[in-house]
């Protein structure tokens, strides 16, 4: 059983959410909320968001199927972080000069699921 949450136009940099995402890919679901609850970056709070949100919809997914569901067993298969929509606003500067400020989006993909029976066993 696999979910996926997306969040798309959140304003954080791609590159500091990346960082973030990092973190938690691969490990286990519960443990990633925790670390992402007490991370000291700013883009931990929208990660656990969408990590929140793809739990959720994995126990909705195994409500609608009927099977039993483990939030525990959950692990973060993939998570990642593509480049938004860029706004650019303009300062003013010196001798009526003007510069350009990026003010860079982030759309922020997890995806999480329940590790195969099959692959528990180990040996071949």
């Amino acid at each position: 059983m696999e979910a996926k949450a997306q969040a798309r136009h959140v304003r954080v940099t791609p590159m500091k959410a990346r960082r973030v995402v990092d973190l938690i890919r691969g490990k286990r679901a519960s443990e990633a909320v925790a670390v992402l609850q007490f991370a000291p970056q700013s883009a931990s709070e929208p990660v656990r968001k969408v990590l929140e949100s793809a739990i959720a919809n994995a126990r909705v997914a195994a409500d609608q199927a009927a099977t039993a569901f483990d939030e525990r067993t959950l692990v973060v298969s993939a998570a990642y972080v593509d480049e938004g929509p860029t706004m650019k606003r303009f300062r003013p500067r010196a001798q009526g000069r003007a510069n350009r400020i990026n003010k860079r989006t982030s759309h922020i993909t997890v995806h999480v699921s329940q590790p195969d029976d099959a692959s528990k066993g180990g040996t071949r």
